[in-house]
């Protein structure tokens, strides 16, 4: 897939809660993950962890120009995390990844896709659906 030369970079965002257990696994798929094209941003937000996340954070980062890592100095929650994140993001398209393994970035081409189309301004993954798109209905519409 290429991407529209609308699209430069993406910004990815990853809170970090005590994930010294993924997080060095983590960093290196999303480093290796197919963005069609898009040069990387990866952005570890380290919301206050008591583990050695941020040491793991800080050692990739030294490693790999791509990684910046932002550190909270107490624990504010995964959406602070994710605020923190979004302001220090320069991509042209923003994606939130978990630092625990739960979504794959196996799936980024098919989450960049309908932006590459421009039939998206924002795209959800969700694990509840299948692997196909579906277009968010309003909720006037669905009643």
């Amino acid at each position: 897939m290429t991407p529209d030369p609308v699209y430069a970079t993406i910004s990815i965002v990853i809170p970090c809660y005590n994930e010294a257990a993924t997080l060095a696994h983590i960093l290196g798929v999303v480093r290796a993950a197919d963005t069609c094209g898009l040069a990387k941003e990866i952005i570890v937000v380290d919301d206050g962890s008591r583990d050695q996340s941020v040491a793991i954070a800080r050692a990739a980062a030294a490693e790999h120009p791509e990684i910046k890592v932002i550190e909270h100095v107490q624990n504010q929650g995964k959406g602070a995390a994710l605020r923190t994140g979004f302001e220090a993001a320069s991509g042209d398209i923003v994606l939130i990844q978990d630092a625990d393994l739960e979504y794959s970035p196996d799936d980024y081409p098919r989450l960049l896709k309908p932006f590459f189309a421009h039939r998206a301004d924002v795209v959800y993954g969700s694990r509840f659906r299948s692997g196909s798109e579906a277009r968010v209905l309003y909720y006037w519409h669905s009643v």
